[in-house]
Formats: structure tokens, C-alpha cells, sequence
């Protein structure tokens, strides 16, 4: 159960404190995510670069209704940019992630990278949800986090291929606004590597 909460004064603090009562009795996710498996492959004009052993592809971006339905949020809404990527293994050596910094750059500036946490603390504070179960807030974070590409484990031969989400804050905190000249910047790698996304 959600219960979103916005400013109170002191009259209605016997209220909140009912609705953190009633919020943790009740169980469920914050938001329902659909299973990765159900993500189409990536498909339209899908952007890529080969560098350091590795094909990098990138989706479109996710307009807020796909965001609302992946995410059953809208991630844009809140500021934050979900950017899909594919990594294909191209090299007979195992592919070293953990050392790749993420960036994004736009015609507006620099985009922040953020965490799956940072981005559902965006998504929380952008809904107005203030008060919930903690069980509910760590199965949504279990169910969320699933979509971040996963840069700890090395990608070999016999993975070949990898695919999740980046998160973007946007360069002045507010929402997606029809971004312009959006370049991924990913370093650390062997040898840099820059996509052009729009």
C-alpha cells in the first residue's frame, strides 16, 4: 500500500502518524515493475559503437508511457533519464566492467549518473511518497535494481551479451524536456567510447 503524503502542519501530524501505522500493516510493492523478461529486444534506431572488445547498443529513449509501463512511474517526470543499453561480447578476453564510468552529455550539460537507489529516492520524492511499508520499499528496490546494468561481474565469451539500465539526473534537477545532442561517454575501458543518441 502507498500512501502519498504531502506538506502538513501540526493539526494533521496525528494524521501522518495514523498513515505510517496503517502503511506498515499493509504488504505489496510501492510500485508494480514488470519482470525484465518481458523488455522487447532493442529495435528502431538503435545507436552503436565497437571499442574495447566490446559492441556498444543503445535504445531509443523510453518515452514516459514506456517508463510508466516498465516502471509503473514515470522516471522522465522526476527528472531521471533510464537509458537502455546492450553490451555484446567481441573479444576472446573476459571484458573488465567494473572500472567503466558512465557519462552522460547533452546540449544543456553534463546529465548526472545515478545509482538504481538514487533513482528511486528521485521517483519517491517526484510521487509524493513519503510514508510506506519497509518491506514494500525493499521489494520494489529488489524489483527495480534488476534493471541496472550490472557493471561488477566481467563480460565473457560465454555471457556474450548484457543488457540493463543507465539513470541519468538531469543537469538542472527538473524534469526530461525533450533532451538534445545526448553523447554516452563510457571511460575506464581499454579505450574510451562515445555514442551519439540523438
Amino acid at each position: 500500500m502507498i500512501w502519498r503524503i504531502r506538506k502538513h502542519n501540526k493539526p494533521q501530524s496525528l494524521v501522518l502518524g495514523a498513515a505510517v501505522l496503517v502503511a506498515t500493516s499493509c504488504g505489496g510493492t510501492l510500485f508494480k515493475i514488470r519482470p525484465p523478461t518481458d523488455l522487447q529486444p532493442l529495435r528502431g534506431p538503435v545507436k552503436s559503437a565497437t571499442a574495447a572488445g566490446l559492441t556498444i547498443r543503445v535504445a531509443p529513449l523510453l518515452s514516459d508511457e514506456e517508463s510508466q509501463e516498465l516502471f509503473e512511474a514515470n522516471l522522465p517526470l522526476s527528472g531521471v533519464l533510464p537509458v537502455r543499453v546492450e553490451l555484446e561480447h567481441e573479444s576472446g578476453l573476459p571484458v573488465e566492467l567494473k572500472r567503466a564510468r558512465f557519462r552522460l552529455r547533452g546540449s544543456n550539460g553534463e546529465w548526472k549518473a545515478l545509482s538504481t537507489k538514487k533513482s528511486i529516492s528521485r521517483m519517491l520524492k517526484a510521487n509524493g511518497v513519503f510514508a510506506y511499508n519497509p518491506n514494500s520499499k525493499r521489494q520494489f528496490v529488489d524489483e527495480f535494481s534488476v534493471y541496472g546494468l550490472d557493471v561488477k561481474v566481467p563480460l565473457t565469451a560465454a555471457e556474450k551479451r548484457r543488457q540493463g539500465f543507465l539513470f541519468f539526473e538531469t543537469p538542472d534537477k527538473t524534469s526530461v524536456k525533450s533532451p538534445q545532442g545526448l553523447v554516452l561517454l563510457i571511460e575506464g575501458l581499454a579505450e574510451p567510447v562515445e555514442v551519439r543518441l540523438n
